[in-house]
């Protein structure tokens, strides 16, 4: 493969990621190749980056997939043989790299001696920080105990059971005794600080197996099926609804700069809208100074006022990501608004203004303050969009008004009970204006207990299910 084919595939699989870059990036990128030259890979990563990046929130997808287009070759040969790889599970977080298609690996005489050498030639390695030990360990480890399955059609390799076998974030004693040898005890501040540092470099470690792991399957399944499948995407593009906890986690360090952007814009289409439109009849009387000529037209001053908002929030099960992230970010951005108020249900409602507010310095715990504090729940467990759409009319009819505009968000998934849409239309008879957003794609919508379409007619419903279309969404929808 030319270099012109590794940045041409390595900008392909970008885009599918959802990086706009354009014709010109992709030409300055080999420019700037051909400046830097080819003989430090981390000149090129850092080249590359430069010329393709616009934020630093996209440099972890670019580097996993520059490691596929422009791999760290070894010089140790592989110990398998080629074959197909398939994907395996991370349950510990160690993440799943894998992809089907790849290579196969023999099985070594001796596993369990194998794995010890490698222990005590990583503890070494980790303990003199030597990287390039490292990555020829990793690639080791990948090619020894990474490989699994006996047939053609089965086996490959794992950076999972690599690490399950190694065992890495064990080796933390014995790296600190290697540390210390011929040498007094560190005081405990000091302990810490290279406990720390320890853990940062078997972390590294972890890194470069799942990086060898990818290598080796893109080897044989191709770079680019690889890039696209087994490469994690940006926060932004996160879906509500597969995200685990470390994907919200790191979905809601997302929150303060989307709120930027979107008050940017909403600032924009406020300071637009206060011009107001063209006066005509003054206008006119205006240019009779000019011949009849309307030299400078006069513009009605409009004095907008900012609109109240009202967020009603499904918080149960697989909805409650979005629904959290959706409160977090309406926060940031409450002084857009002369006022938000926040509600929670799974089958009864409550407000959470309050709560929301607070949660801005522990993200994280949100979902379960409201969960214990706030009444949300009756008798069961089960979301039940109806009774709560029932209850917020009775209970907070001083919610709605001709400025107010209201976000529903939800899967409109009733659990098969009653949607009651007498109470929908009533929030929509009462409110300026009444959007749905729902997290799940339209192919799902009105199927098994969900009731969607119903809601829709009565509202506008959209899909909104990642962090990117949902600042979309709101940008486009909010009033000025």
């Amino acid at each position: 493969m030319t270099a012109a084919d590794r940045v041409t595939g390595l900008v392909r699989a970008l885009r599918a990621h959802g990086f706009g870059i354009g014709t010109g990036e992709t030409v300055d990128a080999g420019l700037a190749l051909e400046a830097v030259g080819f003989e430090d890979r981390e000149r090129m990563r850092a080249a590359l980056a430069a010329t393709l990046l616009h934020g630093a929130d996209h440099r972890p997808v670019f580097d996993r997939v520059f490691d596929l287009y422009f791999p760290l070759v070894d010089a140790l040969p592989d110990t398998g043989t080629p074959g197909r790889t398939g994907t395996e599970g991370d349950p510990a977080g160690a993440g799943t790299e894998d992809e089907d298609g790849a290579t196969s690996a023999d099985r070594p005489a001796d596993p369990a001696g194998l794995r010890e050498r490698l222990r005590e030639r990583l503890a070494a390695a980790l303990a003199a920080g030597d990287d390039a030990a490292l990555s020829r360990l990793a690639a080791e480890a990948v090619g020894g105990l990474g490989g699994y399955g006996s047939s053609p059609g089965s086996d490959g390799w794992s950076s999972y059971q690599t690490l399950s076998r190694l065992r890495p974030e064990t080796l933390l004693v014995r790296v600190r005794a290697l540390l210390r040898e011929g040498a007094d005890a560190a005081p405990e501040f000091a302990d810490r600080l290279t406990d720390d540092e320890i853990r940062r470099r078997i972390e590294g470690f972890r890194a470069r197996v799942r990086t060898e792991a990818r290598r080796r399957v893109a080897e044989r399944q191709g770079r680019d099926r690889v890039a696209r499948r087994a490469v994690g995407t940006t926060p932004d593009r996160i879906d509500f609804l597969l995200a685990g906890r470390d994907q919200l986690d790191e979905l809601r360090r997302t929150v303060r700069p989307l709120a930027r952007r979107l008050a940017t814009r909403l600032a924009a289409r406020r300071r637009k809208a206060a011009r107001g439109e063209i006066d005509l009849r003054r206008t006119l009387r205006r240019s009779l100074s000019t011949g009849g000529v309307p030299m400078r037209p006069v513009l009605r001053q409009r004095r907008p006022g900012r609109p109240e908002l009202v967020l009603l929030c499904d918080v149960s099960g697989s909805v409650a990501g979005f629904a959290h992230f959706t409160m977090l970010l309406v926060q940031a951005l409450h002084d857009q608004f002369s006022r938000v108020r926040v509600f929670a249900f799974v089958n009864r409602t409550d407000e959470v203004t309050d709560l929301v507010a607070r949660g801005r310095a522990d993200p994280a715990g949100l979902g379960e303050r409201i969960l214990a504090e706030a009444t949300v729940t009756g008798w069961h467990g089960q979301s039940d969009y109806g009774t709560a759409l029932d209850e917020f009319t009775e209970r907070y009819p001083g919610a709605l008004g001709p400025r107010t505009v209201v976000f529903v968000l939800g899967d409109a998934r009733t659990n098969n009970s009653d949607p009651r849409l007498p109470a929908l239309a009533l929030i929509a008879e009462r409110a300026r204006r009444v959007y749905w957003l729902n997290p799940e794609p339209r192919s799902l919508w009105s199927t098994g207990d969900s009731v969607a379409h119903a809601y829709a007619e009565l509202v506008d419903m959209r899909p909104c299910r990642d962090a990117r279309q949902l600042g979309e969404v709101i940008g486009r929808l909010l009033p000025v």
